[in-house]
């Protein structure tokens, strides 16, 4: 059975401590794709909400002293409970104190995933990389070695998004292709994305799986959004919006079967710069 066909049969539920930006729309296509959303950020019970969680997703996109504490409480629950976490960076090396505060999350939140463009996943690993507000500038570095040094460091999976996906635990290294420009085009649909790779990690119980399960929900995705594209008929990126929720929802197994563009890599540590 197909990890999508699985998020769908089990419904998984989805702690998002996400931004106040895009918290309607990821609870949407949550709902869409077939998980259960669940936005839950007082400090009073976040860590219940966690613990009782199929994953946690912990997002810094609307940043503040109280969120960052809600984002430590929920994901230190959820690493007693033995619940994934997904962490995204969200423009952190826009700011010192937005650098800061992922630094000191992942320092106190084992991570099991780390979503995020090249710039974010750079600052989050304390290496230097060019970002524009939320968004990736350019840069000279190979983006595949900074995912492998970033998985290696951190001890997790490694999402690198952009034109070609990047994942990696470290040792295996995938590349998906699909994807449409309008995803950039449409706030959150980043933010949606982790909370998408939360909910296909909460159905995958071997965490040997994981990296297939998170690799799975990135193609997914951008497949999604390329049949919405069509679907919008070039009518602009309100149309395409609602088409992406609507493929979300009707978008099947073997549709990502055929269509999803997937390679896949082995890199032995000893094959890598330092």
């Amino acid at each position: 059975m197909s990890i999508l066909q699985q998020v769908r049969n089990r419904n998984p539920l989805v702690h998002n401590i996400t931004n106040v930006v895009v918290t309607n729309f990821t609870a949407n296509g949550l709902l869409a794709l077939g998980a259960s959303p669940f936005m839950a950020y007082a400090h009073e019970e976040v860590a219940d909400v966690a613990a009782m969680a199929g994953a946690v997703m912990l997002n810094i996109g609307t940043l503040d002293p109280y969120t960052v504490q809600s984002i430590k409480l929920a994901g230190q629950a959820a690493n007693r409970a033995g619940v994934p976490v997904v962490f995204d960076p969200v423009g952190a090396g826009a700011t010192a104190y937005r650098t800061a505060a992922a630094l000191e999350i992942v320092a106190e939140v084992k991570v099991d995933i780390v979503r995020g463009n090249v710039a974010e996943v750079a600052h989050v690993i304390g290496e230097n990389w060019q970002i524009k507000g939320v968004d990736a500038g350019g840069g000279a570095g190979d983006r595949k070695e900074l995912a492998l040094r970033a998985a290696r460091k951190l001890g997790c999976i490694v999402v690198i998004t952009g034109e070609q996906d990047i994942l990696t635990d470290g040792t295996q290294l995938n590349t998906v292709t699909n994807g449409h420009i309008l995803l950039t085009r449409v706030t959150g649909t980043g933010c949606l994305l982790s909370s998408v790779v939360a909910a296909f990690a909460a159905v995958v119980q071997d965490a040997e799986r994981r990296l297939e399960a998170v690799t799975e929900a990135v193609a997914c995705y951008g497949l999604a959004a390329e049949l919405a594209a069509v679907d919008a008929g070039g009518q602009g990126t309100g149309s395409f919006q609602t088409a992406f929720l609507n493929r979300l929802s009707t978008i099947t197994p073997e549709q990502v079967n055929e269509h999803c563009r997937i390679q896949r890599h082995i890199y032995p540590a000893h094959e890598t710069k330092h």
